[in-house]
């Protein structure tokens, strides 16, 4: 009888461990799973995601917009080839008012349709609970891992793994409160924040770092703006001015910096020293900028009434951001408008700059980019190549994405993956071989 252990009950563990036992019970082989949690219940991150209804996918995954995207294309294509399906395409068919759920040529979609789980498909391919809330997604997984006999360990924190010395020999656990465990094959699905303490020497790692959150800025105008919100387009740009990214959504000012979407997923990109440049007009062409203005111009005037900077701006800005703009501009908001102004106020709407500082709340980052390297790792099992029956899942590898569900499509993948090849490494079965007796 062999023992899995898996560190970690969060969305990666949990799928690692109803993987691995439903396999063990479709093969008919005797063998144990246990999940080993700090905290004192499973999937308490998982309720926490989405603000609370669980993104919990995407109907569109593009592994391109990983984080070492190549290894992430030669895991998920694995995935889908041990469950005879092409990766990609889409796992909902969108209707008038968002599909429900239904299982499509993406093996994490058939995994929860196969759990019960029915979820919509709402903008940009985001996928949602159709209830509404992340506890459906939790409750669908205990369920599935009680019905396959997997025991949860709970306040349980893994201090030390030391791994075999000898070929066929068994992993040890040592815990926090001076107890041992002991298994034949371990999922290390912690997180990059205590990964690295569990990891044996020899795997690199890079530290982890929270992204996808909001970032501190240069304060002196943001300040005035706090909780104001714009629909815009966000260009991060190196210190030499080079664009490294751009993004296209909300905005909302803070009095530290800027938050929202667009502004999390180019917080994976972002470095003190770099500047965001928000395009408050993402609709008027750059060249075409300065005719838009000069003809709201001609159209706003009246007569022999001078038209101020300031009423200029009224009805296409919030006032209290026309007042930064024109700041920014150095245009004083009560002067009258003149022909010339025209040129500098479309350089200011069009790449109104703020300088970066760092992250601004890493309480509301939502993954940390770091993590093992995934060079030591077999795409196909993520098991560790110089340590056999270790496989590493979900953050601790040094894979992370932007927002709209792709991190935890990953974290799922990752533990389907690594359940099935921990099985592999009980039984002596290769996928192939799994696949046959299913």
């Amino acid at each position: 009888m062999g023992r899995l252990a898996i560190i970690g009950g969060g969305a990666a563990g949990l799928a690692a461990a109803v993987t691995a036992a439903r396999e063990l019970r479709l093969l008919g082989v005797p063998g144990d799973v246990a999940v080993y949690e700090a905290d004192e219940r499973v999937g308490r991150s998982i309720l926490a995601t989405g603000n609370g209804r669980c993104n919990f996918s995407n109907a569109r995954i593009d592994a391109g917009a990983y984080r070492n995207a190549a290894f992430v294309e030669a895991a998920l294509g694995a995935l889908a080839a041990d469950d005879g399906l092409q990766p990609g395409g889409e796992s909902v068919g969108p209707g008038p008012e968002g599909a429900l759920g239904a299982a499509g040529p993406d093996p994490v979609h058939a995994f929860f349709a196969g759990l019960g789980l029915v979820w919509r498909e709402e903008g940009e391919g985001r996928l949602y609970p159709l209830a509404n809330k992340a506890t459906s997604v939790l409750d669908v997984l205990r369920a599935a891992a009680a019905d396959f006999g997997v025991a949860e360990a709970c306040g349980r924190r893994a201090v030390r793994l030391d791994v075999p010395d000898r070929p066929g020999g068994r992993f040890h656990l040592r815990f926090a409160d001076g107890t041992v465990g002991h298994a034949d094959a371990v999922v290390l699905a912690t997180g990059g924040r205590t990964a690295r303490e569990l990891l044996p020497e020899g795997i690199g790692f890079a530290a982890a770092r929270p992204v996808l959150g909001p970032l501190r800025t240069a304060t002196d105008v943001v300040r005035h703006l706090n909780n104001l919100r714009v629909r815009c387009a966000v260009t991060l740009a190196g210190p030499d001015g080079a664009p490294k990214a751009r993004e296209a959504g909300e905005l909302l000012f803070r009095d530290y910096g800027v938050s929202g979407i667009a502004v999390f997923n180019l917080s994976r990109f972002a470095e003190p020293g770099d500047r965001l440049l928000v395009d408050l007009l993402p609709q008027v062409p750059e060249d075409g900028c300065a005719a838009f203005l000069h003809a709201r111009r001609r159209r706003l005037a009246f007569g022999d009434r001078p038209l101020s900077r300031e009423a200029f701006l009224r009805g296409m800005l919030l006032p209290a951001v026309a007042r930064a703009v024109l700041e920014e501009a150095g245009l004083a908001p009560e002067a009258p408008l003149a022909k010339r102004d025209v040129a500098v106020l479309a350089r200011a709407l069009k790449a109104f700059p703020l300088e970066v500082r760092g992250i601004g709340d890493e309480r509301q980052c939502q993954v940390r980019r770091g993590g093992a390297d995934v060079a030591a790792f077999d795409p196909r099992t993520l098991e560790a190549r110089a340590v056999p029956g270790l496989h590493v899942v979900g953050e601790a590898l040094d894979v992370d994405a932007p927002c709209g569900g792709y991190n935890l499509h990953w974290a799922w993948a990752s533990g389907m993956l690594a359940g099935r090849g921990a099985v592999a490494r009980l039984t002596g079965l290769d996928t192939a071989t799994q696949d046959e007796r299913r």
